[in-house]
This record gives C-alpha cells, sequence and structure tokens, in this order.
C-alpha cells in the first residue's frame, strides 16, 4: 500500500528537540533521507544529499556555524546557500542544498517536506494546568495504514493485551458513537474503567474516552473521568518508508493528578509493554501481507471506521453524518 495522501505537505515530528545539536542528525521521512543540524542561523532542515555529487550531508561536520559536506568540503549555510568550495579561492555556486520545512514547537521538532505549508498540528490540552511529555519510539516495521487501524480498533485490546487494557473473558457493555466531518472523524465509547489492571491503575473511574484520526498520520485518544480530563495521547505514525514507521507521542495529564515527574514514570513503566505487544503484531501483520503480495481484508460487523479511515488515507473527502450509538462487548 503506498504511503497516504498529502504526506509531503503535512507537518511530522521527526526528533526532540535536545536530539538535535553540534552532529548532524539522520532521519527518513516518507522515503526522503533527510539531515537536521544547528549552524549560525539556527535549526535548518536538508535533503540529505550534497548537490554537488549527492554525498550524504548527515555524514559532515558543522563547521563555524555551516554544514560541510566531507567528500569535497563543501560549505553550505542554512538556507542551502553554498558559502565555501574548497581549493576554489572566491568562486560561487549556483547549487544549493535542498531545503525541508522545520520547526521547533512542543518540545519537538517538526518538517515539512514541501516547505511552504503553513504550520498545522491536532489541537493539544495547553496551559498551565497540564503536564506534558514526548515518547519518540524506536521504528518499527509496519505500514502506517495498519498502525492508525490498530490504534482505532477497540476489539483487539481483548487478545493482544488480554490483562493489561482489558480482559477477554470479562467483557463489558460499551455504547459506541461515531461524528463524521469532511476530514476526520471521532468515535466516543461510553462505559466503566477497563477490567484491565493497567486501566484501573492509571485512570482511576472512567465516564467515556474519544479517539479521533488527524488525517494523515495522527490520531489522538482522550480519556475523561467524573471530574474531566485525565488523559490525552496525541501520536504521529511517522512513515520513514512504505515499510517503517518511527511513532511519536505526547502525552498530557492535568497537574492535579500528581508530580510531572511521576505520572511520566508510571506511565512508561506500565505502557512499555503495551507499545511493544502492538509493534509485535503489526510486525507479524505486516510479515504475513507481504508474503501474500498484498492485503486482502475482510470487513467485520463492528468495523465501522475502517472504510472512512481507508478514504481519508486516500485523499477521499467523507460525508459529514451521525451514526449510533451502538451496542458494543469489550
Amino acid at each position: 500500500m503506498k504511503l497516504p495522501a498529502h504526506i509531503d505537505t503535512t507537518w511530522l515530528p521527526v526528533a526532540l528537540d535536545g536530539q538535535v545539536g553540534k552532529t548532524p542528525l539522520k532521519r527518513e521521512v516518507a522515503g526522503i533521507p533527510i539531515v537536521l543540524w544547528r549552524g549560525a542561523e539556527g535549526l535548518s532542515a536538508f535533503r540529505d544529499r550534497c548537490p554537488h555529487r549527492n554525498y550524504p550531508l548527515s555524514q559532515g561536520r558543522v563547521e563555524q556555524g555551516r554544514l560541510v559536506c566531507p567528500y569535497h568540503g563543501w560549505a553550505f549555510r542554512g538556507d542551502g546557500a553554498c558559502a565555501d568550495i574548497p581549493g576554489c579561492a572566491g568562486a560561487s555556486s549556483r547549487l544549493k542544498a535542498e531545503t525541508v520545512g522545520v520547526r521547533e514547537a512542543f518540545g519537538v521538532v517538526f518538517v515539512c517536506l514541501a516547505g511552504n505549508t503553513p504550520f498545522v498540528v491536532p489541537p493539544m490540552p495547553e496551559g498551565p494546568e497540564y503536564d506534558h511529555f514526548w515518547w519518540a519510539m524506536k521504528p518499527e516495521a509496519a505500514r502506517v495504514f495498519d498502525a492508525l487501524d490498530n490504534v482505532l480498533d477497540p476489539f483487539h485490546t481483548n487478545f493482544i493485551h488480554d490483562g493489561y487494557i482489558r480482559v477477554k473473558h470479562r467483557r463489558q457493555r460499551v455504547e459506541q458513537s461515531i461524528e463524521v466531518s469532511e476530514d476526520g472523524f471521532e468515535a466516543t465509547y461510553v462505559q466503566d474503567t477497563d477490567h484491565g489492571w493497567m486501566s484501573r491503575a492509571l485512570e482511576g473511574p472512567r465516564t467515556r474516552s474519544r479517539g479521533r484520526y488527524f488525517p494523515p498520520v495522527a490520531f489522538q485518544g482522550r480519556w475523561e473521568g467524573p471530574k474531566g480530563l485525565t488523559l490525552c495521547v496525541t501520536i504521529w505514525f511517522v512513515p520513514e518508508n512504505d515499510s517503517m514507521i518511527r511513532p511519536f507521542a505526547r502525552f498530557s495529564t492535568p497537574k492535579s493528578k500528581g508530580p510531572a515527574w511521576l505520572k511520566e514514570a508510571l506511565i512508561r513503566l506500565f505502557l512499555f509493554r503495551v507499545i511493544d505487544q502492538d509493534a509485535d503484531a503489526l510486525r507479524h501483520l505486516s510479515d504475513n501481507i507481504a508474503r501474500f503480495g498484498g492485503p486482502r481484508f475482510g470487513a467485520g460487523p463492528a468495523d465501522r471506521l475502517s472504510d472512512k479511515l481507508m478514504r481519508l488515507y486516500l485523499g477521499q473527502p467523507l460525508t459529514p453524518e451521525r451514526l449510533g450509538p451502538f451496542e458494543m462487548w469489550l
């Protein structure tokens, strides 16, 4: 399956801001190698090839505030202009490094391959009443669509995450409602707290949860209790290529829930196993789809979101509507 529509005009997180320092940092986005670096003009991002002989600039170094290619020593300013050609005193070149849109925000570095689009990201909780932290996950063997389908699908949690989030032999009644807009959708689940020990340890009483898809690669989950929001997770499944993703997630919690360092430690402690379980499932899924030459998915009676996900993934608009409520047992 190809990468999602509009991926080149989307702002995507690729590194924590502290990861980009004096040494050039290599990343891959939608099959395009890029290099991040800090120079005299601040943070910059290029496609990772020197315009002279296409040597990877990520193998170079920053000298006098410029990125220097290690092959012939050509030096580039933050705007991509060539500032020096060793051995050719006074010479100039019209060759420029290919710049990529780059922006530091919320504690991470975002890039946009197109470079000239407005900076737009999903709305996230902000203000002094919230604590936040980022989880930059390791690259995973998975297709973007499958990762999105997985996070939007509540039914797999009874099996892949049995005991952690839900318990497959202790199902509970859940009411699902879906609100569809032209460019996204949100599913709301009204229920008590899940039976899994992790859900009970992290949340406390739950009244409802919401999951929203922000095309092309972002998902946001919100969990609410009697007093309002208890946890918000905004995750980007950033494609390195058509078979690898590098997820970035921002966790937001109310300050009233305890010290920020303790909440982060507990969330990481409880969730690392769940993240590994999903990564393992997506790897098996990706491998098996490849063995059969591509996906041949079937639709189950509760698969109410997958077709909408596919249409938006391909860049096709949806018809606004409200669906439900539907009774489910999870």
